[in-house]
């Protein structure tokens, strides 16, 4: 009987996770089947969804609450469907608020389930571990300081490492970038990532445009490349640049391809999450930035436990990109702490050997490690619908018989 695993993605960087984790399963299960909440790239390695991944893309507490009838209802028709129709085994990536609830009713009903990704509970609400312990059978972690955290807490957990350190190359081709993106010798590319929720865009797309106007003040040479991976960002973003009357700027938008934006460029303004470690593995300075409703930064504030968000300062342990956050991030502060990089070739180098060697922590065989901690639940199932030894005897011996 195939393997069957339940998966709950919750925004676009969860898809992308998701993808790399079936690709995964599916080199050495060929047969396993995928059903839950799944995003495009999710759906295009054959997971079935049962509701839009959309409907659950929302971050911040107050932007939660506009939609929290919504989203509690998927919960509770998920949680239903899957009790139901019981998979082998649920895989909630990351979605921590929607997924934690979900997996906590599932495992007290027998059904095995693992967390991939942790929560940030070395930023802020460290208080979550206990009801992760409540809630899951193992968790996967991307970064080797979290392992510690778990083992600590006694719950079973193992380091995988991260699929993009793995599919990004160790020593990128910034020429080849340049070419692709038709760039002459003279033009200095800039990557601008605001976000990939039209949510984010909307505390993020003026900013990063008057930002560039800022900027292409001072340095004409500058072109700007926004990767955006979505129809809905994309179109949001070229109205606000119509809205802005900034349609003169030398604003190149691209549908996805933000590896390909960040190997090109010289710096990039980035909102903080995964996009900010997607450049730290490109090698591309950054400035990292991020604006939350005003309720929903102070609610977080309060509770954080570390000086820096940005991924790349977190994994280095110290401040080693600026952060603009919330009431810092204006066009001129943003304009101005690019431009630094801009000015100075020697500290881009050598951020970029710090980020190499961030590089090397975290590629280590992602898809392998995954497998690896995941064959316990899934050989379960084949071992569980397998025949009887005897009755595959006598099958043998039947076969050969004829």
């Amino acid at each position: 009987m195939r393997p069957r695993v339940a998966i709950v993605a919750g925004e676009a960087s969860g898809d992308l996770l998701g993808a790399a984790l079936i690709r995964a399963l599916k080199e050495r299960w060929p047969d396993i089947e995928f059903y839950g909440i799944a995003g495009p790239k999710m759906m295009a390695e054959g997971a079935r969804t049962l509701y839009p991944m959309e409907k659950l893309a929302v971050r911040g507490y107050v932007e939660v609450l506009k939609h929290l009838r919504e989203i509690l209802g998927i919960r509770g028709g998920l949680k239903h469907h899957l009790l139901n129709d019981r998979p082998d085994l649920f895989i909630g990536i990351d979605a921590p608020d929607f997924n934690f609830g979900l997996e906590r009713k599932l495992k007290a009903a027998g059904i095995p389930t693992v967390h991939y990704v942790s929560p940030s509970i070395w930023a802020w609400r460290s208080e979550r571990i206990h009801a992760i312990a409540k809630a899951v059978d193992r968790m996967l972690v991307m970064f080797p300081f979290e392992e510690p955290i778990y083992q600590k807490a006694g719950i079973p957990v193992t380091f995988v490492g991260h699929p993009l350190a793995d599919a990004m190359p160790l020593e990128p081709d910034r020429q080849e970038a340049r070419a692709q993106l038709r760039l002459g010798s003279s033009a200095v590319p800039v990557a601008l990532l605001p976000g990939s929720r039209v949510s984010e865009l909307e505390l993020h797309a003026d900013l990063v445009i008057e930002t560039a106007r800022e900027l292409l003040r001072r340095r004409p040479e500058l072109r700007f490349f926004v990767p955006l991976a979505t129809r809905e960002t994309r179109d949001y973003f070229e109205r606000r640049i119509y809205a802005l009357e900034a349609r003169e700027l030398p604003i190149t938008i691209l549908f996805g391809h933000a590896r390909l934006a960040l190997h090109a460029a010289e710096v990039a303004l980035v909102a903080s999450g995964t996009a900010a470690l997607e450049a730290a593995l490109a090698r591309c300075p950054m400035v990292i930035t991020y604006r939350l409703n005003g309720l929903t930064h102070w609610l977080v504030k309060r509770k954080l436990l570390l000086p820096y968000v940005g991924l790349p300062n977190v994994l280095a342990g110290e401040f080693i990109v600026p952060e603009l956050l919330q009431d810092e991030a204006t066009p001129g502060n943003l304009a101005q702490a690019l431009g630094n990089w801009l000015d100075n070739h020697a500290a881009r180098e050598r951020l970029r050997g710090r980020f190499a060697r961030l590089h090397a922590e975290l590629a280590k065989g992602h898809d392998e490690r995954v497998a690896q901690a995941l064959a316990p639940y899934i050989t379960k199932n084949i071992q569980d619908h397998a025949p009887p030894e005897s009755y595959a005897s006598d099958r043998l011996a039947a076969v050969r018989g004829r």
